[in-house]
């Protein structure tokens, strides 16, 4: 990967209006226009793990779901351009969650484009830790023409 691509991937993640500590998504590993694949250091400093759960600490499966919507979101995006619209996710259908993600774990998200047709999007997500699949969703969200601040 060329010095511009980094600096390119790190403009998706800004474009995204999550801040810290519910930005989910440390690093965009892949990028084109059929599939982003991103990663999620997991750590013990989490904010979740003080309550989820004491003396064993477990991402919230909620929370695997937003990073891989993230994802999604960062996908779109990158496929629509510098349009500052919203992107909204809408739905999960068919969610799994296949083993547990803990502290010390790198949670590796792909999602592919399924079907877009402007506002909509259908997208498939998995996320996997070591090579082993820790969860996946079919994903849909909206494209709004809202302006981001």
């Amino acid at each position: 990967m060329s010095e511009e691509k980094p600096r390119a991937l790190d403009r998706f993640l800004k474009l995204l209006p999550h801040q810290y500590p519910f930005l989910l998504v440390d690093r965009v590993l892949e990028l084109n226009h059929e599939r982003t694949l991103t990663l999620k250091n997991v750590t013990i400093n989490e904010p979740f793990f003080t309550g989820h759960f004491p003396g064993r600490p477990i991402m919230p499966g909620v929370l695997i779901l937003e990073a891989l919507a993230q994802s999604a979101a960062i996908l779109a995006l990158s496929i629509i351009g510098e349009r500052r619209s919203m992107f909204m996710l809408t739905g999960f259908d068919k969610a799994r969650f296949r083993r547990r993600v803990v502290p010390g774990d790198q949670l590796k998200m792909e999602v592919r484009v399924s079907k877009h047709h402007f506002p909509l999007w259908k997208m498939h997500a998995e996320a996997r830790v070591d090579g082993e699949l820790a969860a996946e969703a079919e994903l849909s969200a909206m494209e709004v023409e809202e302006q981001l601040p």
